[in-house]
């Protein structure tokens, strides 16, 4: 995530378009860090977020109306009393800082016109938002910052405000390749590391995009390329950011499947890998990034207990698994064992009293072998106590080979419920899985009067050809995918020898066309544990050869024909259903 300067000039060249002119309407204060204020303009009512969550800063337009405490805190009655109804001439950034400056106009008690600046400061732990008069005098803070706190600048009432230039690094508007030089060959690191601590706003994937824009390997230190290279590198740094100097900006969020990864105000064509959305503003991208991210990380966060008692399961039964093949392996000669006793009965007759061995030829391989035996027992008891132990390691081969087997199935199933915990979205997703953990006895049913019955639907998306592809998120949704939902005709698709989701594909008549069979390949390898990989084997049958053995745990099928494809786990083209083609 690079919330750096470049998005920051994005957000300020938005706010004058959309709020220079507005009059601040309302004003409210929902968090401790945060303000909200409605602004009407002539094309309509806005709403302004500013947030100094030191884990979450940010400023964003937005549509939702968050309600404030019945009982508003000082700063926003300070607010209230000093811009309310205030008018926004300016909102500007001082270099390429991660600094948003509202200069707001408005009559003081005397009915004089006068201006103070809102200072939103989006620095990580160090945000703040500050209000200040004309001059740069502090009147109040939404964080009071004493010198007990910081030794570099003081943000209480009454104390001037000013920029700390702790880092002092150079302003990347404004550069010469007589200053650019020293500054990334000075410094002993990585080509990109030098390029981001060496200029204000730049965050590390913007300046691993510059470098691969120069076509430079950004892991090199500056010092160990040419003049020429270099020249190279700082006219392709110009070009980039006269980007941000003529407000040429194309916001866009980055996804690695369903998932946002970064999001930038410029293109950030170095993340091949990733499928990049355009938004119309930073804004938007601001708000789908977070309230994504926000999501993932609740669903994360609330599924923390059945992971851990899903992972604590499957790492008592993978050391179990493991003892019982080394078990395993200490039946593997028991054969020999029956052949000695067999070679005993057939050779033994006229071994003298007392002998401590025998040696005979293997009739099996022609080998001659040498047998030991216990000299205080007959050749018959030497053969009888071989054949008891062959039949002992016998019956412990069997026994083993059952028990290897129910574990295996056993780790397998864990490995999927980890899957659908990874595919997990909602609350209904969890709620499911934890029903499901709940009657294979992996956790104890809560008691309740009335089992509630959750309401929670498959993924469904619609094919480039117009077939409605479904996709289980969970062992119980798989089930009734399949079995109840599925006809004959239709298609069942899974990644080979992998946890994962059945995908079902409807078709009236069993025909479908390649690229269909390619996409639900895809979805087959995504929502599964083969997720992101390249190359992931998928088969896929006919729903009517699907059979499900009498006892099997929840998501077990099995077929005894099938087709194969190998395809990447790639789904960013594919449509989800309701989405716009």
């Amino acid at each position: 995530m690079a919330f750096d300067g470049i998005v920051v000039a994005d957000l300020v060249h938005e706010f004058n378009t959309v709020l220079t002119g507005g009059r601040i309407s309302k004003i409210a204060q929902p968090e401790s860090d945060e303000l909200m204020l409605t602004i009407k303009t002539p094309d309509g009512q806005k709403r302004l977020t500013l947030s100094a969550d030191a884990s979450l800063p940010l400023a964003c337009l937005t549509e939702d109306n968050k309600p404030g405490p019945i009982t508003a805190p000082n700063f926003c009655m300070l607010l209230r009393k000093h811009i309310g109804g205030g008018r926004i001439i300016r909102v500007w950034q001082p270099g390429l800082e991660r600094i948003i400056h509202f200069t707001i106009e408005h009559l003081d008690e005397m009915g004089d016109l006068c201006r103070k600046d809102l200072v939103v400061e989006l620095m990580g732990k160090h945000s703040n938002i500050i209000f200040c008069r004309e001059d740069g005098m502090i009147i109040d803070s939404i964080k009071h910052v004493s010198a007990q706190l910081s030794s570099v600048r003081e943000v209480l009432p009454g104390r001037q405000y000013f920029i700390p230039d702790t880092l002092h690094k150079a302003d990347p508007l404004n550069v010469s390749f007589e200053e650019f030089l020293p500054l990334l060959t000075g410094k002993p690191m990585p080509l990109s590391k030098a390029v981001y601590t060496s200029f204000t706003g730049i965050s590390p994937v913007t300046a691993e995009e510059i470098c691969f824009l120069a076509g430079l390997d950004s892991s090199i230190p500056a010092k160990e390329y040419s003049g020429d290279v270099l020249r190279h590198l700082y006219n392709q740094f110009c070009i980039y950011f006269s980007a941000v100097k003529e407000n040429r900006f194309s916001p866009a969020v980055y996804y690695d499947g369903r998932e946002p990864r970064e999001f930038s105000a410029l293109p950030l064509t170095h993340l091949s890998g990733y499928t990049r959305q355009e938004f119309a503003s930073i804004s938007d991208v601001i708000r789908t990034y977070y309230s994504t991210r926000s999501q993932l990380t609740r669903i994360r966060q609330k599924s923390a207990d059945l992971r851990h008692v899903v992972q604590t399961a499957l790492e008592r039964n993978r050391k179990k698994y493991d003892l019982q093949l080394r078990q395993l392996k200490d039946t593997e000669d028991r054969d020999r064992y029956r052949v000695y006793g067999e070679l005993i009965n057939t050779y033994g007759y006229n071994l003298p009293e007392g002998e401590k061995k025998l040696e005979a030829l293997n009739y099996y391989t022609n080998e001659m072998v040498s047998i030991p035996l216990d000299p205080t027992r007959t050749p018959q008891e030497n053969a009888q106590r071989y054949f008891n132990k062959y039949n002992k390691q016998k019956r412990t081969f069997e026994a083993l080979s059952r028990f290897c087997e129910e574990t295996r199935e056993e780790i397998t199933y864990l490995e999927s419920i980890q899957t659908a915990l990874d595919i997990a979205l909602t609350e209904s997703d969890l709620a499911e899985i934890k029903e499901e953990l709940a009657s294979t006895g992996y956790i104890r049913r809560r008691q309740t009067r009335k089992k509630e019955k959750i309401k929670n639907e498959p993924l469904h998306y619609i094919s480039s050809d117009d077939f409605h592809m479904y996709v289980g998120k969970n062992n119980l949704q798989n089930d009734r995918l399949t079995f109840d939902f599925a006809s004959g005709n239709d298609w069942w698709f899974h990644a080979k020898q992998a946890p994962g989701s059945h995908v079902i594909v409807k078709t009236e008549d069993g025909e479908l066309p390649d690229r269909t069979f390619e996409e639900a390949g895809r979805l087959a390898a995504w929502y599964s544990s083969m997720r992101g990989s390249e190359k992931v084997e998928i088969d896929y049958v006919q729903r009517k050869q699907i059979r499900k053995p009498k006892g099997a745990k929840p998501g077990f099928v099995v077929y005894y024909t099938n087709y194969s494809l190998v395809i990447d786990s790639d789904i960013s083209g594919i449509r989800k259903a309701g989405e716009e083609g």
